[in-house]
Order: structure tokens, then C-alpha cells, then sequence
């Protein structure tokens, strides 16, 4: 089986984000980048499928010389090789368009992507690459077996989870539960060495058309102060008069 893992190089959710240029660009100074989350429990079961069923495991992503630590790690988890489209991620279509090509070029049994980057959480990726691919998709999953050309997989509902049956090629939209967060790894020494010796491929992109642009980034706003209620009339006061909430 011949599996590709969809990688996003995203920042850690303890980085401290600013913007530049009239909050325009994103400032990745100080920023320490790390594999997109719902990725790395693809990976991570990709691995598994590699080791208990053979095959080979393949990362891919879209973005410039910046993003290759963060697939040089995982090539040290255990992946055989990795792609880079290099562009710009502009936007979730463009970067579909780019991983179909990916795809299509490297014939794959099994393409495994994050439900949605924890940068922008557009969650639309997979289910455009599903879609250009022809191929078939579950999204949300939470459990995948496969077996021979024939794969199960359950995914999350509304008030429940469904299980599911289909087969290969297919695409996978993955989170948390797709493994355990006790399984996943940390690459060693070994892997680490191995990694520089894997080969990282650097592709061109295809010609596609970028329909979005950013405009401005705006942060949160900042919470308001604390106010502290004595009794309950106090904050039944506060809660109907100032925040309007009854």
C-alpha cells in the first residue's frame, strides 16, 4: 500500500502571533513551527499501517525552504519521503490544487490529510482534494482499518459517530482519536540521522488560478475586566443591565 500524508507547517500554539506591513503579513519572527496536530495523527497512523501491513509512507506539503524542518521530522517519525510544492500557501483551493497534482503523479492507494490546519481552521483541503481526485472521502475520522482494497473507517456526527465501509483510493480527513495521543512519536537519534540520508523532493506548482488574497489580520479583542458579584441580585443586576445576556 502506498500511502501520502498530507503535512501543514504550522505555528505552536504557544507562539506569540503579530503582524507587520499594516497587519498584512504574519510576523514568523520568534515563531517556532511544528507539524499541523490532525497531520501528525495521520502520520502516526500511516506508520502503523506501514509496519503491521507493509508499504511506504510519503509526505507531502506546499510552501517555501522554511517549511522543510518540519518535514525533515517527519521523515525521522518514520516517513520514506517527502515532497515540497514550492509555493505559497495561499489558500485551502490552491493548496489542494497543488497536492491533486502530488497525487495524481505518485499513483496512491491512501492519502491522508488533517481534518483542518490549527492556523487557519479551514477544514476545506481534504474535501477539495477528494473532489478533484474523484476519489472517495470520509472526513472527521477517527478510526481506519484497512484491509486488502477495502477500508473501514469511523468518523464523527452529529450527537454520535458513524462507522463506514469503502474502498481505496480514498482520502482521509483525520483528528484526534485516529490514534491515541499517547502513540504518538518522538523522533530519536536514529530516526533523526536517517531522516538527512531520505530523500525530500522540491516540486514546482502547477499553474492554477489564486482566487484569495489577505487583506488585514486582526487579533481578539482584549477581554474586558473582571467584575466580581456579592450576592446573586447583584449579578442577576449586572448580567440583565450591563452584558444583556438576560
Amino acid at each position: 500500500m502506498k500511502i501520502l500524508v498530507c503535512i501543514s507547517n504550522v505555528p505552536d500554539t504557544t507562539s506569540k502571533i503579530n503582524f507587520t506591513e499594516g497587519d498584512t503579513k504574519f510576523d514568523t519572527n520568534g515563531v517556532q513551527f511544528v507539524i499541523n496536530p490532525n497531520d501528525e495523527f495521520g502520520l502516526t497512523r500511516a506508520m502503523w499501517f506501514k509496519e503491521k501491513q507493509g508499504g511506504t509512507v510519503h509526505v507531502a506539503t506546499v510552501g517555501g525552504p522554511n517549511v522543510e524542518p518540519t518535514m525533515r521530522k517527519a521523515l525521522a517519525i518514520g516517513a520514506d519521503e517527502a515532497i515540497r510544492v514550492n509555493a505559497e500557501p495561499t489558500d485551502g483551493f490552491f493548496v489542494a490544487q497543488q497536492l491533486a497534482d502530488v497525487v495524481k503523479n505518485g499513483a496512491y492507494d491512501l492519502v491522508i490529510g488533517g481534518r483542518e490546519s490549527i492556523d487557519y481552521n479551514g477544514g476545506m483541503v481534504p474535501g477539495i482534494l477528494a473532489s478533484l481526485l474523484d476519489m472517495n472521502f470520509v472526513n472527521t475520522c477517527v478510526q481506519l482499518e484497512v484491509d486488502g482494497s477495502t477500508a473501514t473507517a469511523t468518523r464523527e456526527i452529529d450527537g454520535g459517530k458513524e462507522t463506514l465501509s469503502t474502498s481505496l483510493p480514498l482520502v482521509v480527513g483525520g483528528q484526534k482519536g485516529l490514534v491515541e495521543e499517547s502513540d504518538l512519536r518522538i523522533p530519536n537519534m536514529r530516526g533523526i540521522m536517517q531522516a538527512r540520508q531520505k530523500k525530500l523532493t522540491v516540486v514546482e506548482p502547477v499553474d492554477t488560478a489564486k482566487t484569495t488574497q489577505d487583506v488585514k489580520f486582526d487579533k481578539p479583542a482584549p477581554k474586558g475586566a473582571v467584575k466580581l458579584a456579592n450576592d446573586v441580585d447583584e449579578l442577576v443586576n449586572l448580567l440583565h443591565n450591563e452584558a444583556k445576556v438576560i
